[in-house]
Parts: structure tokens; sequence; C-alpha cells
């Protein structure tokens, strides 16, 4: 007996010891871009359900246009909250449902379908929810510049998290955020640098780069309107930098 608990006690210590030196590991600006990630996970979590409408605009890179009615509802429940996104054109929609909870990665249902009469046809109106893979969360949304990782704002699950500096950006004072994901896929981001409103947590402005480390996007929210006491962005744009793409989601937020 004594042999076993000196070998456990023994394993103990190397675990705890590995432990902290994985944490001593990461230097100052890794734990403040770790920490900053998680307070902006936290803050995106509303107090009530809400739902938003608007259109989605499209612009493809030989300057063709095209638009989609999008609705948004936010939907608040004991254990989580979820983001559900509906966007439909002519006679074909899509749905993306990503689910947050406290410390637990994001989980995605997401369909497309035909509708007959404005109506879904049979088999798609509960998509079952289910992590995707990255090459998955990678898939544009109605066919937008908008990628549903991008709607899931995943970047911020990334596990390494740098803050670069503070800066003002756009008239604000901000926190860059440098979120790199160790596996991108091929069709994925390698890395996200955001400009983090240092007041409200929210995104200025953000950089998304192809997995060859090339520019590929640039995210910029405009439009702030409070509604309801809250602030909301009106008006979310999104654009391929590699293709001249261009997409715009334009919300009808009622004060």
């Amino acid at each position: 007996m004594k042999l076993l608990s000196a070998a456990a006690a023994m394993l103990l210590l190397v675990t705890i010891g590995a432990v902290a030196q994985t944490t001593n590991a990461l230097s100052g600006a890794e734990i403040q871009g770790r920490s900053l990630a998680l307070k902006i996970i936290s803050a995106m979590q509303p107090a009530d359900d809400f739902t938003n409408t608007g259109v989605l605009k499209i612009k493809d890179g030989n300057g063709t246009r095209s638009e989609a009615r999008v609705e948004c509802l936010t939907v608040v429940t004991p254990t989580n909250w979820q983001s559900i996104y509906q966007a439909s054109w002519t006679n074909k929609a899509e749905s993306l449902r990503v689910i947050h909870a406290a410390d637990q990665p994001d989980i995605y249902a997401h369909d497309t379908y035909e509708l007959i009469g404005g109506i879904p046809v049979l088999g798609h109106l509960f998509p079952t929810p289910h992590k995707l893979s990255d090459a998955e969360m990678m898939a544009p949304f109605a066919g937008s510049d908008f990628y549903l990782a991008d709607l899931g704002l995943e970047f911020f699950h990334w596990p390494q998290q740098k803050v670069l500096k503070r800066e003002v950006h756009s008239s604000r004072g901000c926190t860059v955020l440098e979120s790199t994901n160790p596996e991108p896929a091929t069709n994925g981001y390698s890395r996200v640098m955001s400009w983090i409103d240092t007041e409200t947590l929210g995104i200025v402005e953000a950089y998304a780069y192809d997995a060859k480390g090339k520019q590929l996007k640039i995210f910029q929210p405009k439009d702030f309107k409070k509604v309801n006491g809250q602030w909301q962005v009106q008006t979310f744009l999104m654009e391929n930098v590699q293709t001249g793409s261009r997409s715009r989601l334009e919300f009808d937020l009622k004060k």
C-alpha cells in the first residue's frame, strides 16, 4: 500500500508539474489574450430573446448582385443561448443554429433545403445539432462571404489567443487580439486579428488570414443602435480581398 501511495503521489506531482509548466510557458500577452477572449464570449450572452429581420446583399467577384431575406432569432434557455439564422430566396432556404453554452464548444445545426409554397420540405425542419469540423464551418452561408464560423464567431474559441497592443482604431479605444488556429483547414483561417472595443468588448474591425497566411477577409460591423436599452449592430460587412466579392447583412432594427 505504501508503494502504491508513493507511486500515486509521484504521478500527482508529475501531473501538477506538467500543468504548471504549460501555464508558465504562456507569455503575459497570451494570458491576457485568453482572458480577453473569455470575457468577449461571456459578454455576447443576451439577457432576453429577440428577433431581427433583414436582408443579405451579395456582390460576387464579377459584380453580379443577389439578395436573400434573413431572419435572426436569439433564444435564451436556462442552460445555453442560441443564435438562429434563416435565409430564403426564390424556392430555396438555408438555416444555421449555433448553440452557445458556458465552458463548452459551440454546437452547430446547419441545413439547406427546397421550399414548396414557402414551406420547407419534410425532414428539414429540425436539423440535428453536432460539432462541425473546421472545414465544415468554413462553408459560405447563403452563398455569401460570411462563413458559418463567422456567424458563430468561432475564432474566439481557438486555444491560441494573444493581445498584441492597444490603440485607437476608427475613433475607438481598442485592444488588438490575435486568434490563431493551430490546424487550419485548407479553406479555413489560420488566424484572425480583431480590434476589440475596450468599453463594450464589441468587434470594431477584424482581418482573417487564409491557411497560407495571406489576408483573406475584412469584417466590419457598422451602424450601432440602442434597442430596448441594449446596443445592437444594424449592418455587418464582409469583404473577400482575394476575390473582390462583398456581402452586406442589414437588419431592420426597431427602436
